[in-house]
């Protein structure tokens, strides 16, 4: 496939907009699969409320629609936010427990690698729940409105709409512990990626594909500092990264002394657009973690970025199995092992 290779003028678009883009936007990464033995006697499936709540999706997304025309923002955060949450303790809202005042105990919401996640996300889950809950109340999951309401998201940003399966109840447990060996960092190698997507059940190709997600969305700094300045310890920059793309962000983050605030955006040429660019990006060296242009250089995944750069209907299909997938994960069903909370961020 052809290079894709950005005009000196996106550059100079990037370079202005990264320099003044002093905002607390979305941050790195991606995302132990549970099982439960238990008897489900209804399996989770996309009319799940088709007769206690058949308005479900309407009402969600009155919210979602009028969330992205006021904080677009609120896409990539509410994916992200997805994302974190089925891969620590399974697609269960976990994420969204607030800690008890005075506990101990920290929930998964603070754990260190949580606390970049944007509040119009959690916002956005909020209103949605509140909404439903009025006119179905007691009947659809916090699990099951995140799950939607990603999907909105994706959607509206110009990506796929897919049917996502519902029947998600809440889960009971929700500790900042269990967070940080279930999530892949913004430096971590293919190695460790396919570790922890393996444990989840997912292949590869899943990596690959959800790992698309990063069309859209920001980064903070911190996450690709070592990039520009230190790469794997040799006081060097990444020698992968696009001289020009390491002129701009050396810019806008100095080694030292930088604002905390400032953001880059994953996708340098479409940042707000869900597309295929993303792997366009990377086989022009302009990927803004490591984690992500690692992909290209390993001969496992190399290939499957090149395929999805030539065709984005491909990788919208493929996009929207992957999720299916991944709101699969460790699903709890039943009063034992879940709950249906009235407020996302308290257990019942």
């Amino acid at each position: 496939m052809p290079v894709l290779s950005p005009s000196s003028s996106t550059f100079f678009v990037f370079t202005c907009f990264f320099i003044i883009f002093f905002v607390t936007i979305n941050s790195t990464s991606c995302l132990a699969i549970t099982t439960n033995a238990t008897r489900r006697p209804r399996q989770i499936s996309v009319n799940y409320y088709a007769k206690s709540c058949p308005q479900v999706e309407q009402l969600i997304g009155s919210i979602t629609s009028q969330q992205f025309k006021e904080a677009p923002v609120s896409a990539p955060a509410t994916i992200r936010l997805f994302f974190h949450d089925c891969f620590v303790e399974g697609c269960d809202a976990s994420i969204l427990i607030e800690t008890k005042p005075g506990s101990t105990v920290l929930a998964e919401k603070d754990a260190e690698e949580n606390k970049d996640l944007r509040t119009e996300g959690f916002d956005t889950v909020t209103r949605a729940k509140t909404l439903v809950e009025s006119k179905c109340p007691g009947i659809v999951s916090c699990a099951d409105v995140l799950a939607i309401a990603a999907r909105d998201f994706i959607h509206l940003a110009g990506g796929p709409y897919y049917p996502v399966k519902k029947g998600r109840w809440d889960g009971k447990i929700s500790m900042a512990s269990r967070v940080a060996y279930n999530l892949p960092y913004a430096n971590s190698s293919v190695d460790q990626q396919i570790k922890i997507f393996s444990s989840k059940g997912l292949t590869i190709q899943d990596l690959v594909v959800l790992s698309g997600a990063h069309t859209i969305g920001f980064a903070h700094c911190k996450n690709f500092l070592d990039r520009l300045y230190n790469y794997k310890g040799t006081k060097q920059a990444d020698p992968s990264i696009d001289p020009r793309l390491l002129k701009a962000l050396k810019m806008s983050c100095p080694q030292v002394g930088g604002n905390v605030d400032i953001v880059a955006p994953f996708d340098v040429t479409t940042p707000f657009v869900f597309d295929h660019a993303y792997y366009g990006n990377l086989q022009s060296k302009l990927g803004l973690l490591s984690s992500d242009q690692a992909l290209f250089l390993d001969p496992r995944t190399k290939p499957i970025v090149q395929y999805f750069g030539q065709d984005k209907a491909k990788f919208f299909q493929a996009f929207s199995a992957a999720m299916d997938k991944m709101g699969s994960i460790g699903v709890k069903r039943g009063r034992r092992h879940g709950e249906k909370r009235k407020v996302c961020s308290m257990h019942l």
